[in-house]
């Protein structure tokens, strides 16, 4: 039995062009980055002569639409590629790369147009900033999109009506090589006491998935003569925004505060479990989020991982999570412990299987007589 394979497609509003991608998340492996590969699909009577185009963009914007002044906008552009596809510049078979692409310009026909973009190593990963429940306009965003358009060259105003525009992502799944289990441990030194208090941290893996939760294993040696209490755990998502300020979020995403105490001269050793998570979540302004596509949910950020010769202030917003341990011993004591939150990754035979092929229509929401331009509120075909 054959499976399905889910084509995203969508029409420019004077059904000029379609464009059909058979993915929207595009897996950054660190060593290289998925190819974005799709077809646009044109009706020559609806062109009357223009050529047509498709680009590629990386867009980072570091502040609401709302907060521009002057005419300027709060963005920068980290990519813009565009493409001729028709006239066609060169072999249509030379640009078809996959299985998928393949069967979409058999099934298509002779109007099928494929396309081709690689990702540059250096760009960041799909990640936004929560906005706060008043909030309006486009909020603090790594964001990538498709569009597709028809003109006589490719630097003139394009026209709304003969254009099309998906949002897609560049997402990075947990590595396949397992990293060494974290451990942190320590030692406080109080005066007037002659020994000290000893403290260890330690995670069962170094990467746990979203939804999963985190299994923080706390020793305590209390040789001092303090008297341990109020102790909590925290899960911290750490955001640094590089790109133009080197701001820094520090944000706890899941905490548990304790009853235990650790008297002097005794000791504690216990598994606690913490729940980092979007869902409790959901009003917290300046949260790092993965990026989001039409009107599913999303998740929690997932960690960053930057390719080592790559610089680190073009990647954006760079994301981390820590464990950390608090407690009171007359004075605050605490430790901290990194570790990765990020998605598994996904069969790669499943990915490559073109099956067969489902087209999933992206129609525009009217919404106070105004049509949503990049609303991708889906239905099935």
């Amino acid at each position: 039995m054959s499976s399905k394979r889910v084509v995203f497609k969508k029409v420019s509003r004077d059904k000029s062009l379609t464009v059909y991608l058979p993915k929207r998340d595009f897996v950054d492996h660190c060593d290289y980055v998925d190819p974005v590969e799709g077809v646009v699909v044109i009706d020559p009577q609806q062109l009357k002569g223009k050529k047509v185009y498709v680009m590629l963009a990386c867009t980072f914007r570091y502040g609401r639409q709302g907060e521009e002044v002057m005419g300027v906008a709060f963005r920068r552009d980290l990519l813009v590629v565009t493409r001729q596809v028709f006239p066609e510049l060169q072999d249509k078979s030379r640009l078809v790369h996959s299985r998928v692409q393949e069967k979409l310009v058999r099934k298509l026909g002779d109007y099928a147009f494929p396309f081709f973009f690689e990702f540059p190593d250096n760009l960041p990963c799909s990640v936004a900033l929560q906005p706060g429940p008043t909030d309006q306009g486009k909020k603090c965003a790594v964001e990538f999109e498709v569009k597709a358009f028809c003109a006589d060259q490719n630097d003139e105003k394009t026209d709304k009506q003969s254009s099309v525009r998906l949002m897609i992502r560049k997402v990075q799944f947990s590595p396949d090589s397992v990293g060494p289990a974290p451990v942190a441990e320590t030692t406080f030194e109080f005066l007037m006491s002659e020994k000290p208090l000893y403290v260890k941290l330690s995670l069962p893996k170094e990467t746990f998935y979203h939804e999963e939760p985190v299994k923080v294993n706390v020793e305590i040696n209390n040789s001092s003569s303090r008297n341990i209490k109020d102790i909590s755990l925290s899960v911290e998502q750490v955001t640094n925004v590089v790109l133009y300020s080197n701001d820094k979020y520090v944000k706890s995403v899941a905490k548990e505060e304790t009853t235990d105490t650790v008297p002097a001269g005794s000791s504690l050793k216990r598994e606690y479990c913490l729940f980092p998570s979007l869902a409790h979540n959901k009003e917290r302004r300046g949260l790092a989020l993965d990026g989001r596509l039409k009107h599913e949910d999303t998740n929690l950020a997932s960690s960053t991982i930057v390719k080592q010769e790559v610089l680190k202030d073009v990647q954006g917003m760079l994301v981390s999570y820590k464990v950390v341990l608090r407690m009171i011993a007359s004075g605050d004591v605490s430790l901290e412990l990194p570790f990765r939150l990020m998605h598994p990754k996904p069969d790669a035979a499943k990915e490559s299987d073109p099956g067969d092929l489902v087209f999933e229509d992206f129609k525009r929401v009217y919404l106070k007589g105004v049509i949503g331009d990049d609303d991708d509120s889906a239905t099935e075909a």
